[in-house]
């Protein structure tokens, strides 16, 4: 399967203002490209590009004052197939897990372990460990959080939608995250495309999309308390202890958005036959 990816995202900024973006897809993802995958910035500037300390590309550039337009197209090779599935994974006791999953047990800026460790036992405490009591943790958390994104917040934390109830998709991951965290089952914040291949579109304006990532056994495994269900077509841009390290673009100074589309569909071949006469 192949599918086109691409954004248009424009400012208007009142003075010059230093970005960071996180606009690529993630490096475990390069090899499947198709086409390149460069971020295009309107008008041009000095650009450099780091990978940050989750292992995700970055691109760092100065904006002068004025309208600022960055967008990109390109295209990738998907396997077609749901997100995998494991319900005999098992969780990994602290004191083995590696050492370079042990931040994803700690409280993060939205995810405040502290003050859901006594929920999250009395919820999921006495359930069999594993993929099973993950599982438990999404079907919670989509039956309990109500999706709309008249309910966005910036600063909306895991102790705030577990009580308010309502939010967008980076809500219900907040607070699954947090919940798996206070589990001691290491859990990280995933942000990429997630197009409507496979199941009946949204009538909502597409958007890059949130989800997370639990260590069981041996490696990450995806899920998505939003959806809650396997999807086909996630591409993976980056990800870390939460939305707070993996915002798509960060500018140092006022920038104020007009304009922010996203394309993540399907291409379809076009195979051309003919009938001899």
């Amino acid at each position: 399967m192949l599918i086109r990816l691409g954004y248009d995202i424009q400012f208007e900024l009142p003075r010059e203002a230093s970005f960071i973006g996180m606009v690529n897809v993630h490096p475990s993802r390069v090899q499947d490209l198709h086409e390149p995958d460069e971020l295009s910035i309107e008008p041009s500037v000095p650009v450099r590009r780091y990978l940050d300390l989750f292992g995700n590309r970055c691109t760092r550039f100065v904006a002068p004052k004025g309208p600022l337009r960055l967008r990109n197209s390109t295209l990738i090779e998907d396997s077609g197939e749901p997100d995998p599935v494991r319900h005999s994974a098992r969780e990994i006791p602290v004191e083995f897990l590696p050492e370079k999953v042990l931040m994803y047990l700690l409280a993060s800026r939205y995810c405040e372990v502290d003050l859901l460790c006594d929920t999250a036992a009395r919820l999921f405490g006495a359930l069999p460990r594993g993929w099973q009591r993950v599982q438990a943790v999404c079907d919670f958390v989509h039956n309990h959080v109500t999706f709309g994104y008249r309910h966005a917040r910036a600063t909306r934390t895991a102790l705030e939608v577990y009580n308010e109830r309502v939010g967008v998709c980076r809500d219900f991951q907040h607070l699954a995250i947090t919940l798996c965290r206070c589990l001691n089952i290491p859990a990280r914040y995933a942000t990429g495309y997630l197009g409507d291949i496979g199941v009946r579109p949204d009538p909502s304006p597409m958007d890059f999309s949130a989800w997370f990532e639990v260590y069981l056994e041996d490696r990450w495994w995806t899920f998505d308390a939003r959806h809650n269900t396997p999807r086909i077509g996630r591409v993976l841009m980056a990800t870390g202890r939460d939305a707070a390290d993996v915002a798509i673009t960060t500018s140092f100074g006022f920038a104020y958005l007009k304009k922010f589309a996203v394309v993540t569909d399907e291409v379809y071949a076009h195979v051309q036959t003919s009938v001899a006469s």
